[in-house]
């Protein structure tokens, strides 16, 4: 079933304020980053995912799916929509879907670039974890490099798939930087 109305929504001053946020995209594009500056302009709560995630030693917390409904059931919130077992609970409850769909070569080059800083510097990210040696990429199948190409297309379509499967969601598509610049200085405006 397709539906006619218009999926996209650009938050004007006269437009609803959406109290829900999800932020899609693939690794590496962008979205925790667009997720805090969000939250800022919404005055809303951003919850980064990976956090409740990642565990020390990289393993997943096992109160991560708890921590996701209690979020989901919250008032007000800005996470990514990231983690399979997660993303039916979150969408379930979200207002508005802002995706970056950025060209691949700009994502990789992100990804790559976050990467070799975080591992250059030793960044210490969620629980103590730190980026493991570059030369992983060769072995660790889901290494985020490797999972940022092998995982490039799973959004194509995501538009038409959320006018089926979640027609209460506004979906913002951002497909540059400079596109998603102009929508959150459109936000600042308000």
């Amino acid at each position: 079933m397709r539906h006619d109305r218009p999926r996209t929504h650009h938050l004007g001053p006269d437009g609803p304020r959406a109290r829900r946020v999800l932020v899609a995209g693939t690794a590496g594009a962008g979205k925790t980053t667009l997720a805090r500056h969000l939250g800022r302009l919404l005055d809303l709560p951003h919850v980064e995912l990976d956090g409740l995630f990642h565990g020390p030693g990289w393993v997943p917390r096992p109160e991560f799916m708890d921590e996701v409904r209690s979020l989901a059931a919250s008032d007000a919130w800005v996470t990514e929509w990231q983690y399979q077992p997660a993303r039916p609970i979150l969408l379930r409850r979200a207002e508005l879907l802002v995706w970056l769909d950025l060209p691949v070569h700009v994502v990789m080059r992100q990804v790559l670039r976050r990467t070799i800083s975080r591992r250059i510097h030793r960044t210490v990210l969620w629980n103590g974890n730190v980026e493991p040696p570059l030369w992983t990429i060769l072995r660790d199948e889901e290494h985020v490099v490797r999972w940022a190409w092998t995982t490039r297309h799973k959004f194509d379509r995501l538009d038409e798939r959320l006018a089926d499967d979640a027609p209460h969601v506004t979906v913002v598509r951002l497909r540059s930087r400079r596109e998603a610049d102009r929508w959150l200085a459109g936000l600042a405006a308000r």
